[in-house]
């Protein structure tokens, strides 16, 4: 068996576990509150499976989409431009601060005074929430920065856009990449808070109709959807940042056997030009 379904098994193990569990105790719970799984099952296919993906699935990705891209925009954006410039960084580091103390639940009342009801204003809310993790990790990802790269591109000339591409970004990915997943999660949470207000449709609203309904099968369809969108999410990320950083994992040496078989010839293809340059000198 190979190391990777060997992995698979170990990771669908607790959750069959937890599953097992909890349909055995509510069997014969009988609680209004927590009803068995069966039922919950027979929901969750009625629901989902496509009756409400159209008219609520599909705005709450399209929400959360909109707020978490726009973040990673924004946050890498001004992180680099405040983490190469020590003069603009010191001058926004009050601003920043302040905003960064206020929750962004609190901006919900400001939100829908200024953009109304619509998509507009729960992608605000996300965005005011979310970008802050890939700002100041942007900003520590800059300034920890190999100076003697940064100095010896300055003393060779090379423009600022070629340094920003070639020498900062994949320097700072790394905390760049730890941002945007701490961000991911932060966007999901914002998302369902911002439907719960003046929202008539999305994830979050769903959940709270049925709760004040007493609907609650159908609630717990709705929480169990949401924490397997945030798993589903997590996973894809994942695999981005496992293919973006391929070379940071490689040198930490937590590659997968797969990712190895790319990063090992790419090492013996740097370690040959550094001799053949070695050579030349």
């Amino acid at each position: 068996m190979s190391r990777r379904v060997l992995g698979f098994l170990l990771e669908l193990a607790l959750p069959a576990v937890l599953l097992v569990g909890y349909g055995l105790w509510a069997a014969q719970a009988q609680s209004f509150y927590f009803p068995p799984l069966g039922e919950i099952a027979q929901y969750f296919r009625e629901l989902w499976l496509f009756e409400r993906v159209g008219s609520d699935l599909v705005p709450s990705l399209l929400r959360v989409s909109a707020g978490y891209l726009a973040s990673v925009v924004i946050g890498v954006t001004l992180g680099l431009a405040l983490g190469m410039f020590r003069t603009l960084r010191t001058a926004a580091e009050p601003v920043v601060e302040f905003l960064r103390a206020l929750p962004a639940p609190a901006l919900i009342p400001f939100s829908l005074l200024l953009f109304g009801s619509g998509d507009s204003s729960k992608i605000f809310v996300i965005v005011l929430g979310a970008v802050w993790p890939i700002l100041l990790n942007t900003i520590d990802g800059v300034r920890g920065v190999d100076a003697q790269q940064l100095d010896m591109a300055r003393a060779y000339h090379i423009p600022l856009g070629a340094r920003v591409l070639r020498i900062i970004l994949p320097g700072a990915a790394p905390r760049i990449f730890a941002g945007m997943r701490t961000s991911l999660a932060i966007a999901i949470i914002l998302m369902v808070v911002s439907e719960m207000v003046a929202s008539s449709e999305g994830l979050g609203y769903f959940v709270l109709e049925q709760q004040r309904s007493f609907a609650i099968p159908e609630m717990w369809t709705g929480i169990i959807l949401l924490g397997l969108l945030g798993y589903v999410l997590n996973w894809l990320f994942q695999r981005v940042e496992r293919r973006a950083l391929a070379w940071h994992f490689g040198l930490k040496g937590l590659s997968s056997p797969t990712e190895a078989k790319t990063v090992r010839p790419a090492r013996r293809r740097a370690r040959s030009a550094t001799h053949s340059t070695d050579g030349e000198v």
